[in-house]
């Protein structure tokens, strides 16, 4: 009896051993140089291609205009919605562009062009065009993926990449 007492006082003293180690371990972690910490994401950054989308002359007021970005297999939408955003593009800072997508489980989001979001008729996710896809109500757990646009000189609108995670592409999983 008593030598299973002290396998019992071991095994706690050897807990209590490993925690000390981890906390330690733990708050050496905490203290790397930020420099370290933020290398690593970009590690994981993908390149997406330079793609044609429409011309500024293609875009009528709060009317969202089917294209595909990165490819045709990735449904989204380019609006104009009439007052300067943050990440717009073209003359006035009102052109977006968002995957039409649901980030959450990957259902096709209908636009409401009443109030500037895009919602998921599966779970009731709701995105604001106007804060650049910024989720605002429902289960999804990240933001509509926004597409960083460019306007050249002759108003041609070019994709250049995609801010978050597409649903469903496994070439830009983390």
């Amino acid at each position: 009896m008593e030598r299973c007492n002290r396998l019992v006082d071991a095994g706690r003293r050897q807990f209590l051993r490993g925690s000390a180690f981890a906390a330690a371990g733990a708050a050496a972690a905490v203290s790397l140089p930020a420099t370290q910490a933020k290398a690593a994401p970009g590690l994981a950054l993908v390149e997406y291609p330079s793609n044609r989308l429409a011309n500024v002359a293609d875009l009528k007021l709060n009317e969202p205009l089917d294209v595909g970005y990165p490819d045709a297999e990735a449904p989204g939408v380019l609006l104009k919605l009439g007052t300067r955003v943050e990440g717009g593009a073209g003359p006035d800072g009102d052109i977006v562009g968002f995957s039409t997508i649901c980030p959450h489980k990957g259902f096709p989001l209908n636009y409401d062009a009443g109030d500037h979001t895009f919602n998921c008729p599966g779970h009731y996710s709701r995105f604001d065009a106007d804060a650049g896809g910024q989720q605002i109500w429902g289960q999804a757990t990240a933001n509509l993926p926004q597409y960083a646009l460019r306007v050249d000189e002759k108003g041609d609108i070019y994709a250049e990449g995609v801010d978050e995670l597409l649903y469903g592409r496994l070439s830009n999983v983390l």
